[in-house]
């Protein structure tokens, strides 16, 4: 996820019609000094109801201060964060795990999104005798998010602590952050975060040796272009010594529909135009000035869906589908009415450009049970931005109309940003509850098999890859979230700003892309749907979004193995 593209005019003008999100201030901190205490980590299990069995989860924290120059901070954001899961009956002592494979996330992604494919590898390696571990890292600006109120486990509870001031055990929200308190910011780029890595490994891992043999590198999305950073960087500043470099850290590399890379052109469709990325016809040293100053936004948003805000509301909608997936849902009525939610819910769930413009009919007046409201939100069929797209089923229960906005269904559509699946949307307001037909239920007898008003059947069985319920608890129940409200623009601006002095440098060990073993399991239907580069001699997962190569389930539809864990698996039982 990463390039912005030009997605018609008609749609972009509709987009940024929309108002953008309304922040509030929240408190900052004195910068951390320098200096890693004896007992800087924390480790912490996590209680999961995942029918995954037979995997252990925790979070772990470590001690890592930032640079004095970057100037004040949240007291949170001198620690890296990352989900370790593990197997119940292996070793307690990653030394002692025969594989790490340790995960990037994508842009405005958190380590929470590997949940499944996580505890799937770990399962599957472990039934085969072999016990790794799945770091899942949470990149240094998720030190920013509050997750109080979905950590309450009550949807109602979530919504009056992030939208009516009400406390949860004795907090207060304070708010969405402000580019004016997000100074600290300006300098979180590439080349710190791939510092973060080498950080969090070298104090996990002391031994360089056996990082080498034991740690496989990787990522999603934008994740496999920093693990192409760090692949090629070096720690120590002194090119000949290469102990410290990024390749030597590492036993391979790992690609989820991404490439390992150090250039955004295998990445397409992630950004809409209305984001407020910067133009980078400015020049690197431009930016810099202008992330430094706040005259350029540091984080990344849009005024719909791609903002703080909007993605809490993924994470409520989540705990929805959680605590009764087949309740009707009150949530579109439950919500406060602002503006940002009002552009969100019209760019989601309008049929056409008239019901965008005219607000009628709205969300809150269909009747939709939980599971349908996180499907609407998440589903290849439904949401129109591919990268927040999985196959998680179907609507069912009432009749169901194309959804023509904001590209029509049938059209001369990219795999990009929209994605190519038909769009579907309930067609019948004030009428029957709409329920949702989860992955596996997809095909069976009593399905009505939807299709398009041009006779396009709306999805099959083989294009159906993750469980609902698996998604919405990634969604609600991590302590880590599944996204990241704060991403850095400046890691976008560095990364397309690739060919300037500034960034060039950072590429120190340019063989080290190829120094190590490669795997890359591409989406069949994601970003790079269409245009798979056969060189990398890459496993495809047909069917799958974007999202699905984290989220699928570990029984696919036909008995079909689960391909990503499968691979990850095989790839890691490579000799070390």
């Amino acid at each position: 996820m990463n390039t912005r593209l030009s997605t018609g005019r008609t749609a972009k003008a509709l987009r940024s019609a929309a108002l953008a999100m309304l922040l509030t201030t929240g408190a900052l901190t004195a910068a951390a000094p320098d200096a890693r205490g004896e007992s800087a980590r924390t480790e912490t299990r996590v209680a999961s109801t995942s029918p995954v069995a037979g995997v252990t989860e925790s979070v772990v924290r470590v001690k890592a201060p930032l640079p004095v120059s970057f100037g004040a901070r949240p007291a949170a954001c001198d620690w890296l964060s990352y989900l370790r899961y593990r197997a119940a009956d292996g070793p307690e002592a990653s030394a002692d795990a025969d594989r790490i494979l340790v995960a990037q996330p994508g842009i405005l992604e958190g380590a929470g999104a590997f949940d499944s494919v996580a505890r799937n590898t770990v399962a599957r390696a472990a039934a085969q005798g072999l016990h790794i571990e799945f770091w899942a890292l949470d990149r240094r600006s998720n030190c920013l998010e509050d997750r109080t109120g979905i950590a309450s486990g009550d949807q109602h509870t979530a919504v009056d602590y992030y939208y009516r001031g009400k406390q949860v055990d004795g907090h207060t929200f304070a708010g969405y952050l402000g580019n004016e308190r997000l100074g600290w910011m300006a300098k979180l780029g590439i080349e710190q975060t791939v510092r973060d890595q080498y950080d969090l490994l070298t104090a996990e891992v002391p031994d360089q040796g056996l990082r080498k043999r034991k740690v496989l590198c990787g990522g999603h999305s934008l994740g496999g272009v920093i693990t192409g950073y760090f692949a090629a960087a070096d720690f120590d500043g002194d090119r000949a010594t290469t102990a410290d470099a990024g390749h030597r850290q590492c036993a391979g590399y790992f690609a989820l529909d991404t490439t390992v890379s150090t250039s955004l052109a295998d990445l397409s469709g992630s950004i809409p135009d209305d984001t407020n990325l910067p133009d980078i016809g400015l020049g690197y040293g431009a930016v810099q000035a202008g992330l430094d100053s706040g005259l350029l936004p540091r984080s990344l948003s849009a005024p719909v869906l791609l903002n703080p805000e909007t993605m809490t509301l993924l994470a409520i909608a989540g705990l929805g589908a959680v605590q009764d997936p087949g309740g009707e849902a009150d949530l579109p009525r439950y919500l406060p009415s602002n503006v940002n939610i009002e552009a969100t819910n019209r760019f989601l769930f309008s049929e056409d450009t008239a019901t965008f413009l005219s607000g009628s009919p709205a969300v809150k007046d269909f009747r939709l049970t939980n599971a349908a409201v996180l499907g609407a939100l998440m589903d290849d069929n439904s949401v129109p931005l591919a990268f927040l797209q999985s196959s998680v089923g179907f609507f069912d229960g009432g009749p169901i109309a194309d959804k023509n906005f904001p590209v029509a269904n049938g059209g001369s559509q990219q795999p990009g940003l929209f994605g190519t699946d038909y769009k579907a949307i309930p067609d019948r307001p004030h009428g029957p509850l709409y329920t949702w037909r989860d992955y596996d239920r997809v095909g069976d007898p009593d399905d009505p098999g939807y299709r398009s008003a041009d006779g396009t059947p709306f999805t099959s069985a083989g294009k159906e890859v993750t469980d609902l319920q698996e998604l919405a608890r990634s969604l609600a129940e991590q302590p880590l979230d599944f996204t990241e409200q704060y991403f850095p623009t400046k890691l976008v601006t560095d990364l397309q700003l690739a060919t300037s002095p500034q960034v060039k440098r950072l590429v120190v060990h340019p063989g080290g892309l190829t120094a190590n073993p490669t795997l890359t399991v591409l989406a069949g239907d994601g970003l790079l749907a269409g245009r798979i580069p056969a060189d990398l001699h890459p496993v495809v997962a047909d069917g799958y979004q974007h999202l699905d190569v984290l989220t699928a389930a570990p029984v696919q539809n036909y008995g079909r193995p689960e391909p990503v864990s499968t691979h990850l698996t095989e790839f890691a039982r490579a000799p070390k």
